[in-house]
């Protein structure tokens, strides 16, 4: 199987699209890590004002709900624009708008323009991320997408990490941690922007990642672009609600996205309030470095295992699977509440979110056409965000000041457990009544020679 698995792999890598594709992915999310880690910091680890639970809530809300308020417009986008275009220029916007975001933080403004500007910049990431999950159909074979989603998903996320760890260099050696010092690690970002840009306009044409359909609808006139948007979104769901593995999958993700949602701000505050009790942030922030270093390891972990776990038992059995353990595996790493054993939880919950993912992800592009597909990734990412966020302040409403609630931990991991028992029945019943598994592609065999 390990040889299998090799020529597997290699024959998504041997693809030029797909690797240039990667290309594109990985340049933008490392200069993501990198202005996210900026915002974050100015926002939740700044030496110049205390953090409440419910202020990094609002804090961390910041970072990922403008995908959820842009998330209905990418799809419809998506399908009807080319996805190309849409790359090279949101990542050359994005760039320009690093600009003015950095002199507000570097002037301790978060008001008003902050939020405009931060809402803006990372709510076009969401353009650039469901542009690139639509487009791999286009540079990848049918059987071969639960590699090429794994391969991709996961580097990405691992260069997001380093973006983020080289911000905790920076911090701890070259900036201090402050508005000053955050603003110069925010205006590095335009650097992998702007290649990201280039790269993806010198290595595809126009029409090259979709949408398939050859004649696109009239772009409608601006009075109508949210009946377009509202039309697009039904659409999507309608698909949806006829290809019920991939729906299914959805749901049981972004249950599990809301349940993550609480264990980053208790993390958050166990690391700003409990495990450093002199207000040092630096010390905060590198012990959250030994996070990022676990969280990038479990998702390589998951990108390594899920392509050969799903082809031996399934994509459903195998997301069940991962949730049920991750029921298990919280009460015994995160309850005593000490460093070494968190990073333990956060190795094992991102390996279960990861490999969650990828099989949601190839569900979807497996499932749905391609006329429908940006629309369902639409939905698919604004119900991810949507739940984290929730997530977020339903903790922020509950757990205390420091983080340190044993209660939680086990309503938490009683949640898990209720949602890998609920997908295990309906995804079962569902794989064994279409006569096929869910997510499991990579099973058609492998070309001779």
């Amino acid at each position: 199987m390990a040889s299998r698995d090799t020529r597997v792999l290699r024959s998504v890598l041997a693809a030029r699209g797909f690797r240039r594709l990667l290309g594109v992915r990985l340049s933008s999310q490392l200069a993501d890590g990198l202005f996210q880690a900026a915002l974050a910091g100015s926002v939740l680890f700044n030496p110049d004002r205390q953090t409440s639970a419910m202020a990094i809530a609002a804090g961390s809300a910041l970072l990922v709900t403008p995908y959820s308020l842009i998330g209905p417009f990418v799809g419809v986008f998506l399908d009807r624009w080319s996805r190309r275009q849409l790359v090279v220029f949101t990542n050359l916007l994005r760039a320009a708008l690093v600009l003015p975001a950095a002199a507000l933080i570097n002037a301790g403004d978060k008001g008003v323009g902050f939020v405009v500007v931060a809402f803006v910049i990372i709510g076009l990431n969401r353009f650039l991320l469901a542009g690139l999950s639509a487009a791999v159909p286009h540079v990848v074979e049918d059987r071969r997408l639960v590699t090429a989603n794994s391969l991709s998903g996961t580097l990405g996320s691992i260069c997001f990490s380093v973006g983020l760890g080289i911000a905790v260099v920076l911090i701890n050696w070259m900036i201090s941690a402050g508005d000053s010092g955050y603003a110069a690690m925010a205006l590095v970002a335009p650097v992998g922007y702007v290649a990201s840009s280039l790269l993806a306009w010198r290595s595809f044409r126009v029409d090259e990642l979709g949408p398939d359909h050859a004649a696109a609808p009239a772009r409608a006139p601006m009075r109508s672009a949210i009946g377009d948007v509202v039309r697009g979104m039904g659409d999507g769901l309608a698909h949806l609600a006829s290809k019920r593995g991939a729906a299914y999958a959805m749901v049981a993700k972004a249950g599990f996205r809301a349940l993550f949602g609480v264990l980053t701000l208790a993390m958050l505050l166990l690391y700003r309030n409990y495990f450093v009790t002199d207000d040092n942030v630096q010390d905060s922030i590198t012990g959250l470095a030994f996070v990022v270093v676990a969280g990038s390891a479990g998702v390589l972990v998951a990108a390594v295992v899920t392509p050969a776990v799903t082809r031996r038992i399934g994509g459903w059995r195998w997301v069940a699977g991962l949730i049920a353990g991750i029921a298990v595996a919280l009460p015994l790493t995160v309850s005593p509440f000490t460093q070494p054993l968190l990073v333990v939880a956060v190795f094992c919950v991102n390996i279960a979110a990861q490999g969650t993912k990828i099989v949601v992800d190839t569900s979807i592009q497996h499932e749905c056409d391609d006329a429908y597909r940006g629309r369902v990734f639409a939905v698919n990412d604004t119900t991810y965000n949507l739940s984290y966020v929730m997530g977020l302040f339903a903790a922020a409403l509950t757990l205390p000041a420091d983080g340190h609630s044993p209660v939680a931990v086990f309503v938490v991991a009683a949640g898990f457990a209720l949602i890998a028992g609920w997908y295990a029945v309906v995804a079962g019943r569902w794989a064994r009544r279409v006569g096929d598994d869910i997510a499991q592609p990579d099973r058609a065999p492998l070309p001779v020679g």
